[in-house]
């Protein structure tokens, strides 16, 4: 390097093989650097993609033992309907199987219950379409009111899984 002076003022003033040498080892770090940077990023993107392949695999398996515990609790309503259809196949008492079979739909809906399933109230409530499907209307009662069911509604865990069939009170019709 040497020193000029240029209007009273002295700078240091880099030869030119100096100058190519420093900018030279600038590249060269900054290479490296680059490549240090995009071998963090392929590795980030890498965790990344484990990290969802995983999440997803957990998720699976998650659902899956749910569908187990379900299925496990649901087992012992299935042994209930064979012995109420071996009990009607002996040609025993029409009373006693029909308790039978009450006792395991209110089974099945014990398992389901516990595991957040709820039934929608209809018959009485004001119609509401976002948990009732009217599929006809009655004369009697207060109008927009349900006067019967056809079939019941549930949600699970707050969702609607299936809503209620009803028939809904409509005015009466003036001759």
């Amino acid at each position: 390097m040497e020193e000029e002076i240029v209007e009273g003022r002295s700078e240091i003033v880099e030869a030119p093989e100096e100058a190519v040498s420093r900018l030279r080892a600038e590249l060269d770090a900054k290479a490296k650097e680059t490549e240090e940077n995009y071998n963090k990023y392929l590795r980030s993107v890498a965790d990344l993609d484990n990290y969802r392949k995983r999440s997803e695999k957990e998720r699976q398996e998650a659902i899956s033992l749910a569908n187990e515990d379900l299925i496990f609790e649901i087992l012992p309503v299935v042994d209930n309907l064979e012995r109420a259809l071996s009990h009607a196949n002996d040609g025993e008492n029409l009373e006693s199987l029909r308790q039978g079979v009450k006792h395991t739909i209110e089974q099945m809906l014990s398992v389901l219950k516990k595991n957040g399933l709820q039934e929608i109230t209809s018959v009485g409530e004001r119609f509401d379409p976002s948990v009732h499907h009217a599929i006809s209307e009655e004369e009697g009662g207060e109008p927009g009111t349900v006067v019967k069911e056809f079939q019941r509604g549930y949600t699970l865990k707050g969702r609607l899984l299936r809503p209620a069939m009803v028939a809904v009170s409509k005015a009466p019709s003036v001759h």
